[in-house]
């Protein structure tokens, strides 16, 4: 199943069209930010057809923060220059507006201090996952000091030798 979930933020508004079957179309471009500090944000094409078309060209616009829920797929485009190109776009299924508390530009999500606040969380906190808490080893584990018998070390050979590999009698040195 191809499902694709993406947070990111509109940099072009939707613009909304029809097929010739009269069938809503909406686009717009939205941006995320790269895997690595350095790197420029990312931008992708959606897209959505029908009653979502109409929705995403009413309730968003430029600027707004959204989760997107939808298909991944590869479109390839005939360039001028004589050469295919591939586009990724995503086709929603759902989208669900974040408000303006929610930073999509870092590596992990953070909140502002007021919603935190307002949750019961401590302020200007940042996810992480939950750690496990350590506990004292049972006392019936033996300890290194119980055990006065070195383990054997094992010489281990093979008993088959390494496998050769066999020329390539299409390799031609040139």
């Amino acid at each position: 199943m191809n499902s694709c979930i993406l947070m990111a933020e509109i940099i072009q508004d939707p613009q909304l069209r029809y097929t010739a079957d009269n069938l809503e179309v909406a686009e717009m471009l939205v941006q995320f930010s790269a895997l690595r500090e350095n790197e420029p944000p990312a931008t992708l094409k959606v897209v959505g057809w029908g009653n979502m078309a109409k929705e995403i060209q009413q309730n968003y616009h430029q600027g707004d923060r959204v989760l997107l829920e939808g298909r991944l797929g590869m479109n390839t485009i005939d360039r001028p220059e004589g050469f295919k190109e591939k586009r990724a776009e995503l086709t929603v299924q759902r989208i669900h507006s974040l408000g303006t508390d929610v930073n999509i530009n870092s590596s992990s999500m953070t909140t502002t201090p007021s919603v935190t606040a307002a949750r019961g969380q401590k302020a200007n906190s940042t996810y992480e996952s939950p750690q496990p808490i350590p506990t004292p080893a049972p006392s019936s584990v033996a300890t290194q000091d119980d055990q006065e018998e070195p383990i054997p070390q094992k010489n281990y050979k093979p008993s088959y030798p390494a496998p050769t590999p066999e020329p390539d009698v299409d390799d031609i040195p040139f």
